[in-house]
């Protein structure tokens, strides 16, 4: 008699290869979205010439909430790079993790303090500050519960969505990440 499991190939590397390409097809879409925008935006105002600078004065004259934003935001991109490409499951997989949440958290509840890219009401980018707050306990929950799976596919969809698809859009021409890098 032969072992039926064993005869079967394993399905988890082309679910994790299919889950990669679908976070870079929402990630491609949302680049292209960009550019498309960033283009009318830059047409509208007579193409001014790009050059990289850095100046962080329009941050340092901002008010604290945007202050507190932007560095969770960037302390959320950074921890939360170390997460997926470090080793999981370990007790610094576990510390980074609880920190990205708070820094994750910070930004997302601090978004809703700051308006402006649609006039002083919210835009779509304060949806996706909604859906932060609502899945990160989930996330938390399913590790807690040792669901991998679940807390896998929870939090790389808020590293793609709320950190990278977010992260994009606030780099339109006319705002202020946009002035801090491309401001001419």
């Amino acid at each position: 008699m032969t072992d039926i499991t064993l005869a079967t190939p394993s399905r988890h590397p082309l679910r994790t290869r299919l889950r990669a390409r679908k976070h870079t097809v929402i990630f491609a879409l949302a680049l292209m979205i960009y550019a498309a925008l960033s283009y009318a935006i830059l047409a509208s105002s007579g193409h001014p010439p790009l050059q990289f600078r850095l100046d962080v004065s329009p941050l340092l004259r901002s008010p604290w909430v945007l202050k507190a934003h932007v560095s969770g935001a960037l302390a959320s991109f950074a921890i939360g790079s170390v997460l997926l490409l470090g080793v999981k499951g370990r007790r610094m997989h576990r510390v980074f993790g609880y920190g990205w949440v708070a820094t994750m958290s910070l930004t997302a509840i601090s978004s809703f303090f700051l308006v402006g890219l649609n006039g002083s009401n919210f835009s779509f980018i304060h949806a996706i500050s909604a859906w932060s707050v609502i899945v990160l306990p989930m996330g938390v929950a399913a590790a807690r519960r040792h669901d991998i799976k679940s807390h896998r596919k929870t939090m790389t969809g808020l590293f793609a969505g709320g950190m990278a698809v977010a992260g994009i859009f606030s780099f339109l021409p006319g705002r202020m990440m946009w002035s801090i890098f491309f401001g001419v």
